[in-house]
């Protein structure tokens, strides 16, 4: 008799331990005779390609990956069963709804009885609909902003806030060398929580985030108090996502086919060209970018990764779909995908953190 199938899907952007939660799916998948793992390649696209690109997944295949940065699985933010991109006779692309075909594949030939997708906002926004269409669906939730807020932290955060702390403590040593002012660019498209995190880590003295829109009148002023005339140094964090007061983000619309996203990066370099306006500095501006994204996860989002992809398959064993794993301090538990999805987890201008960085002097731009 045919075991019983779980699909594992991991889709949007890359995350630190995500192969430590396929690993975890795999090696608990392996204690249940009737069950086995497979995974699609590029979150649900593979299920959706010619011939379907579906791979097994056995403890064999997942040995040891739970060190490893990325996906054995692949991701990406394009395409999908709700937006299939589709090339046009006259050359132009559009997109259609391959939802249907999408589910029916999965019961023949692939025979799947419970679907994880592993993902941030957009992918268990994807889940919901899905679920909502039929589909036995578990969310694990994977970001590095750590944008959810059903979940107390997610895997990944962790990792890209110390690679972003490390990237200050560097920066540190170059600028007081200089006596200049560094500008260090994080990730954070609407949620400063990496920013913030990095600079209290890091000791920065400025840190800008989407939640709180600057006076670059109040920034140049901090930022000329550290200078001290050019006899200091200063650091400044700013996160992709913000903003002058009566501004707008720097972003731009990609020309990729299939990609939705707004496209963030290079407030960085505008801020200093308004800080410039105010001041005559020796300055430079160090955009951090993917490289948040990747290398090795530190331990403690293994350990959550690991806790994620365990309690997905025991979810999946119970029958509890339209669920997301949630981490609510001390425990793995399960919430409605729904629900998950219905707040967006922006920084709390009254939250402990953001005291913690006013009580230490770190400018925040307003």
């Amino acid at each position: 008799m045919p075991k019983k199938r779980i699909l594992v899907a991991t889709g949007g952007g890359d995350c630190p331990g995500l192969n430590a939660v396929i690993r975890a799916i795999v090696r608990r998948t392996s204690q249940e005779p009737d069950w086995e793992v497979v995974g699609s390649i590029e979150a649900f696209n593979g299920i959706l390609k010619d011939p379907p690109e579906v791979v097994r997944l056995t403890k064999r295949d997942v040995s040891g990956i739970h060190i490893r940065g990325g996906t054995i699985l692949k991701t990406t933010n394009k395409g999908g069963p709700f937006a299939w991109p589709v090339e046009q006779p006259d050359g132009t692309w559009a997109t259609e709804d391959r939802t249907e075909e999408m589910l029916n594949r999965l019961k023949d030939p692939l025979g799947v009885e419970a679907v994880i997708s592993i993902g941030g906002e957009g992918s268990m926004d994807i889940a919901q609909k899905l679920h909502e269409r039929g589909l036995n669906v578990i969310g694990v939730p994977k970001t590095i902003d750590n944008d959810l807020s059903s979940t107390d932290v997610t895997f990944g955060f962790q990792t890209a806030v110390e690679i972003a702390t490390d990237s200050v403590d560097k920066l540190v040593t170059t600028a007081a060398s200089h006596n200049r002012l560094l500008i260090l660019e994080v990730m954070g498209r609407y949620a400063g929580w990496i920013g913030l995190s990095a600079a209290v880590a890091g000791g920065a003295h400025v840190a800008l985030i989407p939640e709180i829109p600057y006076d670059i009148e109040k920034v140049a002023e901090a930022v000329n108090e550290r200078m001290q005339g050019n006899r200091g140094y200063c650091i400044v964090v700013v996160s992709e996502g913000a903003k002058a007061l009566g501004g707008e983000r720097v972003s731009q619309k990609s020309d990729q086919v299939g990609y939705q996203n707004e496209m963030l990066g290079g407030v960085g370099h505008r801020l200093l060209a308004q800080l410039k306006q105010h001041m005559d500095i020796d300055a430079r501006v160090m955009i951090l970018g993917h490289l948040q994204r990747g290398g090795t996860p530190t331990a403690y989002d293994r350990i959550l990764a690991t806790q994620f992809g365990v309690k997905a398959v025991e979810l999946a064993l119970e029958g509890k779909f339209g669920t997301m794993v949630s981490y609510r301090k001390p425990h793995i538990v399960d919430v409605p995908i729904k629900e998950a999805i219905n707040k967006y987890n922006y920084v709390s201008l009254d939250s402990d953190l953001v005291q913690a960085a006013r009580g230490v002097g770190i400018c925040l731009g307003d």
